[in-house]
């Protein structure tokens, strides 16, 4: 199995994608990297402290993940994956109603902001990271964000708006404030109130 396929294979297995079995040691990496990144930056997490968490040793992380920098990339692409997950959750709870799909959506993101622990989105705190554009964890947060630009403009122009980009592009603007303020000011901050806001946006933009 070459390194790419035992990525694909750890990356189906952490999103529930099927019944590939990775190698227990790669299985382990991700998710010990996963919990890292996310809580303390990639930047900031060394392989030696992945490997040592994870019980592996160095080499078996690089016969899975050819550098940190892949390792970094398949766990925005797990990320991804989930993020994917819930936003697909909400849309189908509420078939063709565009407008309740995303509020559905931003209910439960200003619900996660409330948590203790709440460290935002794993996608723009990589972005933040990586100015670089090809860097490989870059290339995965910017692939997201435009596909959930496009998906809530086209949700807006579903809405009817006569502006439907504008609207799409507020409804972003408002998430990704939610994730940063979340962070910023924890339980009781403006992060909790996105799902009303946006109503307040959605209903202006349709009057």
């Amino acid at each position: 199995m070459t390194a790419d396929n035992k990525i694909d294979a750890t990356i189906k297995m952490a999103a529930g994608a099927g019944p590939i079995t990775p190698p227990r040691a790669a299985e382990k990496i991700l998710g010990v990297a996963r919990d890292l990144f996310y809580r303390r930056g990639i930047r900031a997490i060394g392989v030696d402290e992945i490997v040592k968490r994870a019980g592996v040793t160095k080499p078996s992380l690089y016969r899975s993940f050819p550098s940190k920098d892949e390792l970094a990339a398949s766990y925005l692409k797990v990320y991804d994956k989930e993020f994917w997950a819930r936003f697909d959750e909400a849309v189908t709870a509420h078939p063709g109603d565009p407008r309740v799909q995303i509020l559905a959506f931003l209910t439960r993101v200003g619900k996660r902001t409330q948590k203790p622990g709440y460290r935002g989105c794993g996608m723009t705190n990589a972005a933040v990271e990586y100015p670089d554009h090809d860097h490989p964890a870059r290339v995965v947060s910017e692939e997201n964000k435009r596909e959930l630009r496009l998906r809530l403009r086209k949700m807006a122009a579903d809405m009817g708006a006569a502006d439907a980009d504008t609207l799409g592009d507020g409804l972003l603007l408002l998430i990704e404030g939610a994730y940063i303020s979340g962070q910023l000011f924890g339980e009781g901050g403006p992060a909790k109130s996105v799902a009303r806001n946006a109503e307040l946006l959605i209903a202006a933009s349709l009057a």
